[in-house]
């Protein structure tokens, strides 16, 4: 007789009941949908009784289809009408001219132009691993900046823009000439690899560091903090909570680490993250402008939105995005469109002109450490060449590799909460 009164027999067929009911129970539950399915002209009077003894279970699969319907709609992308568009674009440009402090808000959708995939979009990467599809990574080294980009890096220049938060990592706000202290990289820059000690990265949310936390070097050996711009994606060794490159700083020769923030770790360096410029820039902001971003993360950093201002005094928001963001009911306009026709029809009212990118005008060929003897061998990656036509410096004499890009940021980062499988 076990300590709860019951024989092992007994609590084998207390078992066996349990198990009973909860298959009743789905087996009801699935009559119940069937029949929720069919118009209410084509239920017999047997399968309307069953429905009026049913009532939880109706309201519980109405609850969810509801549910589900609604996702798919959030999920939808939508396009304003072109005459509706110009309208939301001459009253966003009143407020851009308006504006004291106009901070940028930027996402995947500003790179979308430039064939690298968005995250949520119908062809985004999670939207793809969620249904179980294999992605491919695009050849990041044909990526330039885009319209917007370029639109983003005109406005900082003639002051209409004080400073730009983005999530990406391909270093494309750098490369279209924003200056470095106007950019606020906060999951790292793919082209950027430092020296750094353990602990900079960490496991955790996405929860942004506070200012004490952000150390004002990264490696006590090198002071101030020691960068290595490359011209090639740094990540190609690295993934998540696995950060080395594989190269060691040239004056330390402590290990070189990437810069990304995957999801499940919290990024506390100083750069190219540049937390502490972005809560600064958010606190002063009186407009945010959000472009191509779901915000599903962004708006997990209570210091980026001004949350503990009374509603009276936070920024404006305006976003630009094509699917639903968790922020639409706060904003003062929402648009939805494409980055690059928003930004052009912004540009046109504005009366400025986008200048064109231009590799041989890239910042980064003159921000690059070029690479020591004997580290040639060190990353397979495809490099940026100032042309199109002039190969890549450490490839002039060997054939080019047609092999897959795979892992670091875009790759073995992209994996969501996978779990793994256990070894038996």
């Amino acid at each position: 007789m076990a300590a709860g009164g019951l024989s092992r027999s007994e609590r084998k067929a207390a078992e066996r009941v349990r198990r009973l009911r909860e298959e009743q129970q789905r087996e009801r539950l699935r009559q119940v949908s069937r029949i929720l399915r069919k118009a209410a002209a084509e239920r017999s009077a047997e399968e309307g009784r069953l429905l009026a003894e049913s009532e939880d279970l109706v309201t519980e699969l109405q609850g969810r289809s509801r549910r589900r319907e609604g996702l798919k709609r959030r999920q939808q992308e939508v396009c304003d009408d072109p005459e509706e568009l110009r309208r939301k674009v001459r009253e966003l440009a009143g407020a851009v001219r308006s504006a004291k402090y106009l901070v940028v808000y930027t996402g995947a959708g500003i790179s979308t132009a430039a064939s690298i995939p968005d995250y949520r979009g119908p062809n985004g990467v999670w939207t793809l691993l969620q249904k179980g599809r294999s992605i491919s990574a695009a050849d990041l080294s044909e990526a330039e900046p885009t319209l917007t980009h370029m639109s983003i890096a005109r406005l900082h220049e003639q002051k209409l823009v004080q400073h730009v938060v983005s999530q990406n990592c391909d270093g494309l706000h750098l490369r279209s000439g924003l200056p470095r202290s106007a950019i606020s990289e906060l999951h790292g820059n793919m082209y950027i690899e430092v020296s750094a000690p353990p602990g900079t990265w960490g496991p955790g949310g996405p929860v942004a560091p506070t200012h004490s936390a952000l150390p004002p070097q990264v490696c006590t050996a090198c002071t101030p903090n020691r960068e290595y711009v490359r011209v090639f994606d740094v990540t190609e060794r690295t993934a998540l909570h696995r950060h080395q490159t594989g190269r060691v700083c040239h004056k330390c020769g402590a290990q070189l680490r990437d810069t990304i923030v995957h999801f499940g770790e919290r990024g506390t360096l100083g750069q190219p993250l540049n937390w502490e410029a972005a809560t600064q820039a958010a606190s002063k902001a009186d407009t945010i402008l959000c472009l191509g971003s779901s915000l599903k993360v962004l708006k997990k950093y209570p210091c980026l939105w001004c949350m503990t201002k009374p509603p009276s005094r936070r920024p404006k928001l305006y976003i630009v995005n094509l699917q639903w963001t968790p922020k639409d009911d706060w904003a003062a306009l929402k648009l939805h469109g494409r980055c690059d026709d928003v930004m052009q029809l912004l540009m046109d009212e504005l009366g400025l002109e986008i200048p064109p990118y231009s590799r041989w005008q890239d910042p980064i060929f003159s921000l690059e450490t070029p690479l020591r003897a004997g580290e040639e061998g060190s990353h397979s990656r495809k490099s940026l060449c100032r042309s199109r036509e002039e190969p890549p410096p450490r490839d002039r004499d060997a054939p080019l590799s047609s092999a897959p890009i795979l892992g670091g940021w875009f790759g073995r980062g992209c994996t969501k909460r996978t779990k793994r499988k256990k070894v038996t």
